[in-house]
């Protein structure tokens, strides 16, 4: 196999003959094209823990950027959990712990757990008392089976001496008790003695399936000792994905709730307070990224979020005031995230102006490109660009030389259409993404094995805007919704009625 090419340090198409020669980046900052500016201004963020607002028209790699600057950060060191509080059980506690500290713990929660040993290691004593030897022949079976497999016998004593219905008044009371059939209530457990050296210890036998779990006695005190903390539920676990997407999430999705419980927290019926606390994203965004796409659609939310980002912890409680939750509430619970915020430059003017401040004072705020230089650089940036949506989709083969240079045509059309850009390449690759895939799609359904030229000419046809294809069957916008607007829905449709005098084409544009 060839070695593959790194098209952006050796920027000439010439040196490969498809997508595949094309090396792919590993650093994820490295793999957005053209947004030279907000990709070195991610990288500051990542490495100066700054916030970020990117403005520009869809498709252009803004959430690209976000998810790229997440991978550039250190992993999380820190695990949230939330502690149940016995003096006021409605005011869960927040505890948080560091990496080392939570390793510590469950090496010793492990060795609390002792070892599982084979029934033919334990005790023969101890393994007849737990159900998994015969008393009568010596055999080793499953603790649920009540016979013995080979001599048939009753494993353990179930009658009662002197009494004709002993045996079914004993099963009786096992399954009162919850034993395994045919076993003594109570054999779920047995406690022993050992020597070891001069000193004598306490050993438990428990069952463990088709094993048998054995605590001596430093495990034992360690079990102990994890019995006398306060119960706790893990709010953020440590291992956990350091870039949190919100695009589009409610008000309890991004900052948190507590569920409802029809019982309200009742001590034997209900779900302690603690258990029914959720984190919301700025909560799991905590050491990451929090990515809000469209920012300036949250509304008065952006008011909390801005204070998050202040304190850099934010409380969570229940949401609906008519839910047992409403009481509860969770104070200083961790919210340190990097915020990437992006919007459309129409919705700019719709961002809280705090929260805009915020981002400026301790971040950049970017407008994104687009359109780039038409040179051989750019142009080996764009077959890169292709080689990633290939390896990305999964589904289509890789593109020809030939292929290659029809995408770079179609991105100079583009920036001369849409931005007006002469000499430029468009950098709205979402919608060159469509046409590389469409491309693929449809060089699989002829059964080539590569993406050609004439692949990308006939799926140029197939990927035009819905509107353009209206009026190319139609002549006009107009002509069209008429052919498709019934004469009822016409008085009906006050859409209709208010533009049925409209004749200008340009309206609807």
């Amino acid at each position: 196999m060839s070695e593959k090419v790194d098209i952006q340090g050796e920027p000439d198409l010439r040196s490969v003959a498809t997508t595949a020669d094309i090396l792919i980046p590993k650093d994820p900052l490295r793999r957005v094209i053209g947004q030279d500016e907000a990709v070195e201004l991610a990288r500051i963020a990542a490495r100066q823990r700054r916030h970020l607002l990117l403005v520009g028209p869809p498709g252009t790699g803004k959430s690209m950027i976000a998810q790229a600057l997440a991978l550039h950060l250190p992993r999380p060191k820190e695990e949230v959990r939330v502690v149940h509080n016995p003096e006021n059980p409605e005011r869960p506690l927040v505890e948080v712990k560091r990496e080392d500290e939570v390793s510590r713990e469950r090496e010793s929660k492990g060795s609390a757990e002792g070892d599982l040993i084979d029934p033919h290691n334990a005790p023969p004593s101890v393994a007849e008392r737990l159900g998994y030897r015969c008393k009568n022949c010596g055999t080793y079976s499953p603790p649920q089976d009540r016979f013995c497999p080979k001599c048939e016998k009753a494993k353990a004593d179930t009658g009662m001496p002197g009494n004709p219905f002993g045996d079914i008044l004993g099963n009786l009371m096992e399954s009162m008790a919850g034993a395994a059939p045919g076993l003594a209530p109570g054999k779920e457990k047995v406690t022993t003695t050992r020597k070891r050296g001069e000193k004598e210890e306490v050993v438990v036998f428990e069952r463990a399936g088709e094993m048998i779990r054995m605590l001596d006695q430093s495990a034992l005190e360690r079990r102990r000792e994890l019995e006398r903390q306060r119960p706790r539920k893990v709010l953020v676990p440590l291992e956990r994905n350091p870039f949190v997407l919100a695009t589009g999430a409610s008000e309890t999705e991004i900052l948190g709730d507590v569920r409802h419980d029809p019982y309200g927290g009742h001590a034997q019926l209900g779900s302690p307070p603690y258990e029914r606390v959720i984190p919301g994203s700025i909560h799991e965004a905590h050491e990451g990224v929090l990515f809000l796409d469209e920012v300036s659609h949250l509304g008065p939310m952006q008011r909390s979020i801005l204070t998050a980002m202040q304190e850099k912890r934010f409380p969570i409680s229940g949401r609906n005031p008519q839910s047992a939750g409403a009481s509860v509430k969770v104070e200083n619970v961790p919210s340190d995230f990097i915020l990437v915020a992006a919007c459309n430059i129409q919705d700019l003017e719709n961002i809280l102006s705090p929260l805009r401040s915020r981002i400026a004072g301790d971040g950049y705020e970017v407008l994104v490109d687009t359109c780039m230089e038409d040179n051989e650089l750019n142009r080996a940036r764009l077959a890169q660009f292709m080689a990633q949506e290939i390896h990305t989709d999964g589904r289509i083969p890789h593109a020809s030389r030939s292929a290659i240079e029809a995408i770079i045509r179609e991105a100079r059309y583009r920036a001369k259409v849409l931005d007006g850009k002469e000499g430029a390449l468009t950098l709205r690759l979402r919608e060159l993404g469509g046409l590389i895939r469409s491309s693929g799609d449809l060089a699989v359904s002829l059964g080539d094995c590569l993406i050609e030229e004439k692949h990308v000419l006939a799926a140029q046809k197939r990927t035009r805007p819905v509107e353009e294809q209206i009026r190319e069957r139609y002549g006009t916008y107009m002509k069209g919704l008429g052919t498709d607007i019934s004469s009822a829905q016409k008085e009906k449709s006050p859409y209709y009625f208010q533009n049925e005098h409209i004749r200008d084409d340009r309206a609807y544009q």
